[in-house]
């Protein structure tokens, strides 16, 4: 039972990801197909090749945040299978009527939902003693918020919520400033070329300190030191950092001496680079919330059938990093490659209600707003997967578009349909939580 029951979890989760591919496939290609730089069938082609090239850039640092947004040892498989129906259940209604929803918190406010009715179900309202005598409570069945290691970020839940706000507010800033750069450049002024070729001296200084040497890389790739170097999928991350800023670094410095035409031209080329480091950023983030839930599973599995680590089949060898322990975590290979294989192929299904909203409803755009808005929602993915945050994608690109709508003036931005997103961003976490109760205890009639 406990065994069909993983096999079905894993099932549903690789169908949430294909779901989330089609219904986030909007998120890259919107600007490129308003602007008609791409059809609509290159465009998802073109970003589907990219989420799944995001295998070999990213980590699983988004992947245990996730996996961890509950205490795996004291949920059954019940919980994550109710997370996950409810979920797919939102996406599906998002998706229906156009409405670009966060897949992520879709995700996690279905699996904390769904956690929080299982306390409730074993311990009531109460408190309740623990194995080692402590009084517990239900709600700390859920990891709300963990203090970061060595000052570095903290983690948890509220940390997720509070990514609602803050990564749209990022990504409209991002690109509220890159528009700024982009538009005092084209003017023939000396002011912007010394910012601009200062700017490349600190992209470059920053990305040599943010390297990792041969020395510290655990399992080298190569024998050749500068391959091994080159290809680690962190420094990999930095380099194409390094790659996007210095392309629009240098179309700044000649940015004043294009004519229109030839401005256009070459916006509308740098379109298919800022599109494809979106589409990366979505494949590595997205991705990633679904191999935790994955391993999740697998993990719960572990404890609730009574098998060791030891006598598991090699596929299902997933062991969740520990910290506070020391312990490093471990996934198959199995799981990242089903998990970008899904979502590629979701994004080439497309989900062409939500690409009208992005794309034309929310302000209009051009190729130079185009690369602005996915320029700077590419950079925030990146840094925040780095600081292993769960964030929406549809959220940072929908703030980046809002940040470029506000260089032209404020009323540029249709204000109605954007408080109708807020709504709907709002009200994600609650209603999959919400949603996530209800089919577990439906589920535990039926399953026990």
């Amino acid at each position: 039972m406990e065994f069909t029951l993983l096999i079905v979890i894993i099932g549903l989760a690789l169908i949430f990801d294909y779901i989330n591919g089609f219904h986030d496939a909007a998120n890259a290609i919107a600007t490129v197909v308003a602007t008609k730089v791409l059809t609509p069938f290159q465009a998802v082609l073109w970003a589907a090749f990219f989420n799944f090239l995001a295998y070999w850039v990213f980590g699983f640092g988004v992947a245990d945040t996730v996996a961890k947004t509950a205490h795996t040892m004291d949920i059954n498989l019940v919980v994550i299978l109710a997370g996950v129906i409810a979920a797919i259940c939102w996406n599906l209604l998002t998706w229906w009527m156009g409405i670009p929803s966060s897949s992520s918190h879709t995700l996690i406010g279905g699996f904390a939902g769904a956690a929080l009715a299982h306390a409730i179900a074993v311990h009531g309202f109460g408190g309740y003693l623990t194995e080692d005598g402590a009084t517990d409570h239900w709600y700390n069945i859920v990891s709300w918020y963990k203090a970061g290691k060595d000052g570095g970020l903290p983690s948890g839940v509220i940390i997720v919520i509070a990514f609602i706000v803050l990564a749209p507010l990022v990504g409209a800033i991002a690109s509220y400033l890159i528009s700024i750069w982009l538009l005092n450049a084209s003017k023939k002024s000396i002011f912007p070329k010394l910012f601009t070729i200062g700017l490349m001296v600190l992209t470059v200084l920053f990305i040599y300190y943010q390297m990792v040497p041969y020395e510290k890389i655990e399992k080298p790739r190569f024998d050749s030191h500068f391959w091994s170097v080159i290809l680690e999928s962190h420094n990999i991350k930095w380099f194409l950092v390094a790659f996007i800023i210095l392309s629009i670094s240098t179309f700044a410095l000649t940015f004043s001496s294009l004519n229109l035409n030839q401005a256009d031209s070459v916006l509308k080329k740098m379109q298919l680079l800022s599109s494809a480091a979106f589409s990366l950023g979505h494949g590595g983030n997205d991705s990633q919330k679904v191999m935790g839930i994955i391993a999740a599973a697998v993990a719960v599995y572990i404890h609730t059938s009574g098998q060791t680590q030891e006598g598991m089949d090699s596929w299902l060898n997933v062991i969740l990093p520990n910290d506070d322990m020391n312990i490093k975590g471990a996934m198959p290979m199995w799981i990242p490659l089903a998990c970008y294989s899904a979502i590629a192929a979701g994004t080439l299904s497309g989900g062409w209600k939500i690409v009208k909203t992005m794309g034309t409803k929310i302000t209009k755009v051009t190729s130079f707003e185009g690369v602005a808005a996915e320029t700077a929602g590419a950079l925030t993915l990146y840094f925040t997967e780095h600081l292993k945050i769960p964030v929406s994608t549809t959220h940072t690109i929908t703030g980046s578009i809002i940040g470029v709508g506000l260089t032209k003036r404020v009323s540029a931005v249709r204000w109605g349909v954007t408080v109708s997103l807020l709504w709907a961003w709002v009200l994600t976490i609650p209603v999959s939580a919400l949603l996530a109760a209800i089919v577990y205890y439906i589920l535990s009639i039926f399953l026990g």
